[in-house]
């Protein structure tokens, strides 16, 4: 049984498998945190709400490179991707605090560019610095 799991092509069809799951199950949480519903936003052509998801989506599957890059157990490359998106969702509340002059949600949902674009890049960059704190 363990040659089945040292298989590339089973050990890439796994991670895989887990990524794009908890990229899905991510996705909803932020979902549940944020005032605007995604999907909607997407059908009304809201590109700031398309930044910041897609921010999102690539923070997570960034967070999930480092983890496998590190980790050679689909268990623990799944629980450090699950420590990697709790921190990049404090780092989504901490960008929330920092801007108390406008609220983050309501300039997003609104459909403003900048805050959309900010958003993202936050994301990316919060993703590389804890992708990089990843160990195996």
């Amino acid at each position: 049984m363990n040659s089945f799991w040292e298989n590339n092509y089973v050990l890439t069809a796994a991670n895989y498998s887990v990524v794009v799951l908890s990229i899905i199950v991510f996705l909803s949480i932020f979902e549940l945190v944020t005032k605007y519903k995604n999907m909607d936003e997407f059908k009304n052509g809201n590109l700031a709400v398309a930044m910041a998801t897609g921010g999102k989506i690539f923070g997570i599957a960034n967070i999930f490179r480092f983890s496998i890059l590190h980790n050679d157990s689909l268990v623990t490359m799944l629980l450090w991707g699950l420590y990697g998106f709790i921190l990049l969702l404090v780092g989504y509340f901490i960008f929330e605090f920092l801007t108390p002059k406008f609220n983050i949600d309501e300039e997003i949902e609104k459909g403003n560019h900048a805050v959309g674009f900010i958003a993202m890049i936050i994301s990316i960059g919060l993703s590389y610095v804890i992708g990089a704190g990843i160990m195996a």
